[in-house]
């Protein structure tokens, strides 16, 4: 495997999307690079975002609701690129020392010493790795002023600890997906989100927003998750789950609801429906439903209704 990108690859034809762009690529893959899935669907303006961190080393943040994929689709342009990718989920248990690295005990010749065991950041930074800070504005204010050393552009971490300074990598990348842009929860669905200290905001050089996919686009990828519903019968129930989906978050946005369908929800649904022998009804109750306020039932009912044409 080659420590730099070998090779380039068409934007247009690899994402199909309308790009004119090349992107540096490896043609080796490692046992880091992310597993491709056929059936994921690229949003145009948030691949070339992610694409841009790709090509001119931009620290690029992914903004959006939960369950709309900003994870997964930084995950899946590296596995098209082959560039090796690494998750950091940055929860409140994530420490400064998990990030950095910490003292261990080993044993060399006979006698227990003390070694320092590089953390994920570290090694991160001296490889070619594609890095995404999961949760982001759910972690730690220590945590979050480490990561603050390597978001400048040219990215050095010093180890205070071994009185060493890394240099990244040149293929070094490094991502982040929030649900809150830094500004805390202001609707009451994140809670242990932070607010993020604006220094450290301004540092991100591309800000993405993802937001949910078109109808027929969440149809393609809730029928290649679950392929019992590839008849025309299975397609009009994945069309219906899909509007049931919409008006969720139309009553989101409108404050009638205080829970919003993600894409994954509809494919729970689908293959709970599946699991339940084909009771759609029981199975929107399992998948969803009951995560619901109970004084939201009416609401959810109305929903149902007017895409299945019978209460639940």
């Amino acid at each position: 495997m080659t420590n730099s990108p070998d090779t380039t690859l068409s934007a247009r034809e690899t994402f199909n999307i309308d790009c004119d762009w090349d992107i540096p690529a490896f043609s080796q893959k490692t046992e880091h690079v992310p597993e491709i899935d056929p059936s994921y669907v690229f949003d145009r303006d948030t691949t070339m975002a992610i694409l841009a961190g790709f090509i001119h080393n931009r620290r690029v943040m992914v903004q959006g609701f939960h369950g709309t994929g900003k994870s997964t689709h930084i995950e899946q342009v590296a596995a098209r690129l082959n560039w090796p990718c690494l998750r950091v989920n940055l929860d409140s248990h994530v420490s400064r020392m998990d990030l950095i690295g910490k003292d261990g005990i080993a044993i060399q010749d006979g006698k227990q010493i003390t070694v320092f065991r590089e953390g994920i950041l570290p090694w991160a930074l001296q490889n070619p790795c594609a890095l995404v800070f999961d949760e982001y504005d759910a972690g730690r204010p220590d945590v979050m002023f480490v990561i603050q050393r390597i978001l400048e552009s040219d990215g050095k971490l010093t180890l205070l600890d071994q009185t060493r300074v890394i240099t990244p990598h040149p293929a070094f990348r490094l991502f982040a997906t929030t649900n809150t842009v830094g500004l805390g929860d202001t609707t009451g669905l994140y809670h242990g989100t932070q607010q993020i200290n604006q220094g450290q905001m301004d540092r991100w050089n591309i800000v993405a927003s993802l937001n949910y996919l078109p109808a027929e686009q969440e149809m393609a990828i809730v029928l290649a998750n679950a392929p019992d519903f590839s008849d025309e019968q299975g397609k009009e129930t994945v069309r219906k789950m899909v509007q049931v989906a919409a008006l969720t978050r139309e009553g989101f946005m409108a404050g009638d609801l205080s829970t919003v369908m993600s894409p994954r929800t509809v494919i729970s649904w689908a293959e709970n429906t599946t699991i339940f022998g084909g009771n759609i009804a029981h199975a929107f109750m399992l998948s969803f439903a009951n995560k619901c306020d109970e004084l939201e039932t009416a609401i959810l009912n109305e929903y149902y209704q007017r895409c299945f044409g019978k209460e639940l």
